[in-house]
């Protein structure tokens, strides 16, 4: 049996994540299909609205055979070590081939512009050096970086965010001689900013703002939310009485900080030239977290970097818990959420070749990144009441979620 992998974080799983797997199936040929899901915080540094659970549940109604959890110290990162992170799984696992949504679409063009990067790849990382150093941001650098070395002159335009990760796939892959097929599926309808639900398939983010605005599944949310998704969105708002967003943790993390020496936050993962104390400075005065997040931001420290770094320090993550690990090139462990029976025969087929630790629940004493997931899970769920929080921790020492 082969299986195609998917790289995700379903927040929340929408038509969009639907047409993406049926597509993926489809052009993949595939009989398992695999989703290397983020946990509980996102890429761009945000706490997904509802736990790693319950999106497991969504993703297993929805077909996906295996859910595996991309463990922290690569799901909130720049989209490099995010992919990094996510092929790596994938490869353990043995995915024969991977495939993902951008706004080009042509996976002959994206390979093209690796063979472009990896000729001048000396040249690229010094320039991308030069940009930073003026005090630009990270995308910014990135993409005058890339203009440097002609990779503006194709197709793909790598200022566009599925864009970005889906060349960071396609490096990874053969970076790491990762034995896979890429395959690409052009996103359509909808940004993946997009603010407002103009349509069916929809983006995350303005199903999220349609949420958070009206605390409530509307009809005009509902119309881009398949049943099990909306029904699993509403089960975990009435366990906890709301979905998760950063205001939430807006004084957990205000307090962190004030107590903080600059010193301490200067150790905290991410945390570079002086921005401790820009931080530290705002902290007394911010009343919210998204005012703290605008008398922070600059051009050069974007609302993504910030996101992440706060995310860093809620949970208290630190350089040298990930510096000795994250450059590695093999995933220390995989962590199974969830499975159909077709999962649980592939990975029957595939255990004798998966040669790191395969986890159905947090155990101590594997790895630090493992103690880190602790962490993180306390820290996602501590905004929620003593016995709730209990409750839903406790997943954690269960088994993987069947159906």
């Amino acid at each position: 049996m082969e299986a195609c992998g998917l790289i995700v974080e379903y927040n929340p799983f929408h038509y969009g994540h639907q047409l993406h797997f049926s597509q993926s199936k489809q052009h993949s040929g595939k009989k398992c299909m695999i989703a290397v899901m983020s946990g509980n915080f996102l890429q761009r540094g945000e706490p997904a609205i509802i736990d790693k659970f319950h999106r497991t549940t969504i993703a297993l109604q929805a077909g996906i055979d295996l859910v595996v959890e991309l463990p922290f110290a690569y799901s909130v990162q720049n989209s490099d070590l995010f992919a990094k992170g996510a092929i790596l799984t994938l490869k353990q696992l043995g995915a024969s081939a991977i495939c993902f949504g951008s706004e080009h679409g042509d996976i002959a063009d994206f390979i093209h512009a690796y063979e472009l990067y990896q000729g001048k790849q000396a040249h690229f990382k010094q320039e991308l050096k030069k940009q930073l150093v003026t005090g630009l941001s990270f995308p910014e650098s990135s993409k005058r970086a890339y203009q440097s070395i002609g990779l503006d002159q194709g197709n793909i335009d790598l200022t566009k965010p599925n864009n970005i990760l889906g060349f960071s796939y396609v490096k990874n892959i053969f970076d790491y001689q990762a034995n896979m097929e890429p395959l690409t599926i052009k996103r359509s309808k909808s940004g993946y900013h997009d603010p407002e639900i103009t349509h069916r398939i929809a983006s995350a983010t303005s199903i999220r703002s349609e949420l958070f605005t009206h605390h409530s599944i509307t009809d005009k949310a509902a119309n881009s939310l398949p049943l099990d998704a909306q029904r699993e969105l509403q089960s975990y708002k009435k366990k906890t009485g709301f979905w998760h967003n950063w205001e939430r943790y807006f004084p957990f993390l205000q307090y962190r900080v004030l107590t903080m020496t600059t010193e301490e936050l200067h150790q905290i993962n991410g945390m570079e030239e002086g921005l401790e104390n820009r931080i530290k400075q705002t902290a007394e005065k911010a009343t919210s977290f998204n005012d703290w997040m605008q008398s922070v931001k600059t051009k050069r420290y974007t609302w993504t970097r910030l996101q992440r770094l706060f995310t860093h320090i809620l949970t208290n993550t630190k350089k040298v818990t990930l510096k000795p690990y994250i450059n590695e090139s093999r995933i220390p462990y995989i962590r199974l959420l969830g499975m159909s029976k077709t999962g649980q025969s592939y990975l029957n087929e595939q255990k004798k070749k998966i040669d790191v630790p395969m986890l159905t629940r947090i155990q101590h004493g594997i790895h630090p990144f493992l103690d880190l997931e602790e962490r993180v899970s306390d820290a996602y769920y501590s905004v929620l009441p003593p016995l709730v929080r209990q409750d839903l921790k406790h997943q954690e020492l269960q088994p993987p979620i069947r159906i």
